[in-house]
């Protein structure tokens, strides 16, 4: 069943798999492979690598399913169908268990181990021999999309520019070359004679950083997509790419299912190595690493993952920078990726100690403030930044502020660190401040993540983005008042189905309807110069 789950998943089929499963009357379970973090209380949020009971898989994206006591819509695409659906092994262990510790009931633990390996070390030997297995159909994966499509590509220049390769192919023959000496590392590990001796842990130790390189295909992935569809509609091209396939003796799968095998891998490795724990006595040399590989390989994903969700919310906050009128300086997306939090407070600058409301918006090493429109309350101008990198941040007691020499309270300071600019920031709320002050520590800690990683836009990232956001709103035509980006909470009223994907909607909504102002008018009524 596992090994048919998994073809079926690469050709794209698991949703009938999964209905037929259903149909038949089973509990069908998936597992996770990414957080799925919602505010809408008809989805349902879940950590990778927790357990859902599909209910509902008639839709090809979005399924219904349940953990515990919730319910709620989550994205197909977030999950795999769980291995070995109906392999009682639980239970199965639980008796090994049972009888091995009170030496109970030997005859009847030979019967159900029967002859060769005890059950754990013969579980251990199919997990290893998975492994090594999908690991060399995976190779040949890769080698097929190298040599049967790119290679064939660069020879039709007329057909391919090297730049549209680069989009539809990505860094796939870095992974490629990767992936091949990383083979060649677990081969050396593997006792073809006795599998279950194997240490193979420590491979995927060694490797980890080298991992990756994933991240860039997978956030090229869409792109890729986007570029490939547009080709399959000449039929030149839907020609050529079977005749690809068909020189290179390939397997019946389109090349977006070829190319969709890089994302699905990445994603496989925790959950192999996670079974591969599961059947390791703690005794095993390779106990420890194996633990220590998974842990490693969950964090590869869960960075790979973060890189996708950021470079996502670049456009949200280019469309929302789009909506802020009168904006100076510098595009946020200059040196900021991430809104870490953002919200009211009163302001108070030196050398007036003059009060004012802004609307503050905290991203990555920077700070903008702007001022509400006095009638359009959703309307923003831009007043302001902080450089938050060159910015010290002080908590300050109720009571009498001596720099400022007024009384203060929920009050917070930002002194430069580069000059004796001080601004003094207040809250409506003590529970407000303390928000506030988690949020500038959030902002540091971000900073250090980033440098700490490696993660950075490219200038082709950043003036795409900006692109995106000046289309939206053409020349000569209103803007759509779009929802800033800190409140994307569309609730809905009733258990629709969602009408987007997850992680790729920017959330645009049309000014509601207002009553008509009687402001002019009670105005116009009460002024005494009537002719």
């Amino acid at each position: 069943l596992k090994n048919t789950m998994n073809r079926n998943l690469i050709c794209g089929s698991s949703v009938v798999l999964t209905l037929q499963l259903i149909s038949d009357g089973g509990v069908v379970y998936a597992e996770a492979l990414w957080d799925h973090v919602t505010m809408d209380d008809q989805e349902l949020g879940f950590k990778a690598g927790d357990v859902i009971e599909v209910v509902d898989a008639t839709n090809k994206e979005w399924w219904w399913g349940r953990i515990m006591d919730s319910e709620g819509w989550f994205p197909a695409s977030f999950v795999r169908l769980r291995v070995n659906q109906d392999e009682p092994m639980e239970e199965y262990l639980a008796r090994l268990e049972e009888a091995q510790a009170g030496e109970k009931d030997r005859a009847g633990l030979d019967l159900l181990l029967g002859p060769g390996l005890p059950c754990k070390e013969q579980m251990r030997t199919n997990v290893i021999n998975e492994i090594m297995s999908t690991e060399r159909d995976y190779i040949k994966h890769l080698k097929d999309i190298c040599e049967g499509y790119i290679k064939q590509c660069r020879k039709r220049t007329d057909m391919f520019t090297e730049e549209q390769l680069r989009t539809i192919f990505g860094n796939i023959e870095e992974i490629y070359r990767f992936q091949r000496k990383f083979l060649k590392v677990l081969e050396k590990k593997f006792n073809k004679e006795h599998p279950h001796i194997s240490e193979i842990g420590c491979c995927f130790l060694e490797h980890q950083t080298d991992f990756q390189i994933y991240s860039e295909y997978c956030n090229n992935h869409p792109n890729a997509c986007v570029q490939l569809s547009k080709l399959m509609k000449v039929n030149k091209y839907v020609f050529f790419f079977e005749a690809c396939r068909l020189l290179q003796k390939m397997i019946d799968i389109s090349l977006d299912g070829f190319l969709l095998t890089p994302v699905q891998k990445i994603c496989k490795y925790p959950l192999q190595l996670a079974e591969l724990l599961k059947y390791t006595n703690p005794q095993h040399r390779d106990y420890r690493d194996v633990e220590a590989a998974l842990n490693a390989m969950k964090n590869v994903a869960r960075l790979i993952n973060e890189r996708k969700r950021r470079l996502e919310n670049i456009d949200k906050i280019a469309q929302w920078q789009s909506t802020i009128e009168d904006w100076e300086g510098e595009d946020v997306l200059s040196r900021s990726s991430e809104l870490i939090f953002s919200g009211e407070l009163t302001k108070l600058s030196q050398p007036q100690a003059k009060s004012q409301q802004r609307m503050f918006f905290l991203f990555d090493h920077q700070m903008v403030y702007c001022k509400k429109d006095l009638l359009r309350r959703d309307m923003l101008y831009y007043k302001g930044r902080m450089d938050m990198d060159h910015m010290e941040v002080i908590d300050v007691e109720d009571g009498k502020e001596k720099d400022f020499n007024v009384s203060v309270k929920n009050a917070l300071k930002l002194r430069s660190l580069t000059g004796d600019k001080v601004h003094l920031l207040c809250a409506k709320k003590p529970e407000q401040k303390e928000r506030w002050l988690r949020a500038f520590t959030d902002e540091r800690r971000q900073v250090q993540h980033d440098l700490e990683t490696g993660f950075s836009l490219t200038e082709v990232q950043k003036k795409q983005a900006m692109l995106n956001a000046c289309k939206s709103h053409p020349a000569g035509k209103p803007k759509v008042v779009t929802r800033s980006y800190y409140d994307f909470l569309l609730r809905q009223k009733h258990p629709s189905l969602p009408t987007a994907l997850p992680q790729q909607q920017v959330f645009m909504l049309a000014e509601p309807k207002r009553k008509t102002s009687t402001f002019w008018h009670n105005i116009g009524r009460l002024t005494p110069f009537k002719k």
